[in-house]
């Protein structure tokens, strides 16, 4: 069953909303990045990511500038698998981990309905829960 693990904002200000994040709730910095899609931190609960990121490309075509929900990400047993499903279900491919260097959780990226952004991966995002083990691989 597939889970959602990563959550992630657009800041102008990802140092501020980060330490606001951080002391609000007790959350962890699981990784700080600055690669070719984003500047920010990836903070953690210990179930979910939460990036707080200030994007370096316009993703989702409302500007550099947006601030706010950019995308979600979910993850999946088969990568693979699941794109088949999403593109058969109407998603739309985006971009490919592959395409880049891997800095963080995802491996596929998708628009879904209304172009809302999300991510699918195999491989749990820094700091977040895998995937429950399937009841006959937890009783071995």
């Amino acid at each position: 069953m597939a889970k959602l693990r990563h959550i992630a904002i657009a800041a102008q200000d990802p140092d501020a909303m980060a330490e606001f994040y951080i002391k609000a709730f007790d959350f962890k910095i699981a990784r700080k990045s600055d690669g070719p899609l984003a500047y920010g931190y990836h903070l953690s609960d210990g179930t979910i990511d939460l990036a707080i990121l200030r994007f370096k490309t316009d993703q989702i075509g409302k500007g550099a500038d947006y601030t706010g929900l950019h995308h979600f990400g979910i993850l999946v047993e088969n990568v693979d698998d699941a794109a088949k499903i999403v593109e058969a279900a109407g998603g739309r491919h985006y971009m490919d981990q592959a395409d880049r260097e891997r800095t963080g959780g995802f491996e596929v990226k998708f628009y879904g309905p209304e172009g809302i952004l999300f991510d699918v991966a195999e491989h749990p995002w820094t700091g977040t829960e895998p995937l429950p083990a399937p009841v006959k691989e937890a009783a071995e």
